[in-house]
């Protein structure tokens, strides 16, 4: 990760923000154009969205585009807590402060000290835990279970939810103080399915990122089924479908059914997706950008990513080549360590 400077939001370059973030669709760029003057600032911040967008991403990503990206970021998962526990887990105990207590342990907050506490799936809190976190985002000091010395450490706090906090407010089962307090800043992501144009640069990433070279493409059909379903685990969905095709793909091509999707068990490559056959205007412009992106992987990879080289080779203007790789979200620089060539792809013909 880049190392930032201490500075205004201003300073942040575009490619400081997006350091861990695969993505064009202007939902998701407007989110992330939000982070860094959130992350300049002190207040808690709550990240709101469905399971596997990414909230933890951003978490340590205002961390990481804050005032102090060195020091500690601590996550936890507050779903994971028991309620007895609670405050000792978030604020510590000494020696014999209850049964079992055996020694002195160190709260979350302390390990934070300076730095960021992240408080994962914050709505699954009980009533006893909201309370022992109101009062540590009012008060900025905490008591160790078992001691009568008052401590005051500076943390940042993030938390993050899958649920719509303002309704369980309504409904009585989330303190309103505890919500207004979290919710100084608040940053909200989009499901998959509302930026569609981001589903096969996120495939291909994770090509890249768990199949290695040579890398397997992806068939027109299997294409057209990742970018009809609705993916209600989102990210973390189509990463773990693409995980799940590469070992099964044959004759370097991953098919639909490799995918393991609904409705594309036994389906062909070609095989219409869940949501059945688009136009022909509509299913010819979706393979065309499959199959642009791969002729761009695979020349970029054999040049190393020199542009110009790769224009020459592939009959087209530097400028219309360079435009083709922006489109896609190709930066020429990723190119330039990689081995090469790519094998030439047979998604089209599968």
């Amino acid at each position: 990760m880049n190392e930032l400077m201490v500075g205004s939001a201003e300073h942040v370059g575009d490619d400081d923000v997006m350091d861990g973030f695969i993505g064009k669709a202007p939902a998701f760029r407007d989110v992330l154009t939000k982070l860094p003057k959130v992350a300049k600032a002190e207040g808690a911040v709550l990240i709101s969205g469905e399971t596997g967008t990414g909230k933890e991403l951003v978490a340590r990503a205002i961390h990481r585009l804050g005032r102090r990206p060195q020091s500690p970021f601590v996550a936890v998962n507050c779903g994971s807590l028991m309620d007895t526990l609670f405050e000792s887990e978030l604020f510590g105990h000494e020696r014999g402060a209850f049964t079992d207590a055996h020694a002195r342990r160190q709260g979350l907050m302390s390990q934070a000290a300076g730095g960021t506490l992240f408080l994962d799936e914050v709505d699954t809190l009980t009533p006893r835990g909201q309370i022992a976190l109101l009062r540590a985002l009012q008060d900025r000091s905490f008591r160790p279970l078992g001691s009568t010395t008052e401590q005051r450490i500076e943390v940042r706090f993030l938390a993050a939810t899958n649920a719509r906090l303002d309704r369980l407010v309504e409904n009585g089962s989330f303190r309103a103080d505890l919500y207004y307090r979290l919710c100084v800043f608040s940053v909200t992501l989009p499901a998959l399915r509302d930026r569609r144009e981001d589903i096969l640069l996120l495939a291909y990433h994770f090509l890249e990122k768990y199949a290695g070279h040579p890398m397997p493409e992806l068939s027109a059909g299997a294409a057209e089924a990742l970018l009809a379903w609705d993916w209600p685990g989102n990210v973390r969905e189509l990463e773990s479908a693409l995980v799940r095709s590469v070992p099964v793909a044959r004759d370097a091509s991953i098919a639909a059914a490799d995918l393991g999707l609904p409705n594309t068990a036994g389906a062909g490559a070609t095989a219409p997706p869940a949501a059945g056959l688009r136009s022909f205007k509509s299913q010819k412009r979706r393979i065309l950008e499959v199959f642009e992106r791969q002729y761009l992987i695979r020349i970029m990879t054999e040049y190393r990513g020199n542009v110009s080289r790769a224009a020459l080779a592939a009959g087209k203007e530097r400028r219309d080549l360079g435009k083709l790789l922006k489109r896609h979200g190709l930066e020429p620089k990723e190119f330039s360590g990689r081995p090469g060539p790519l094998p030439v792809p047979v998604a089209l013909s599968a």
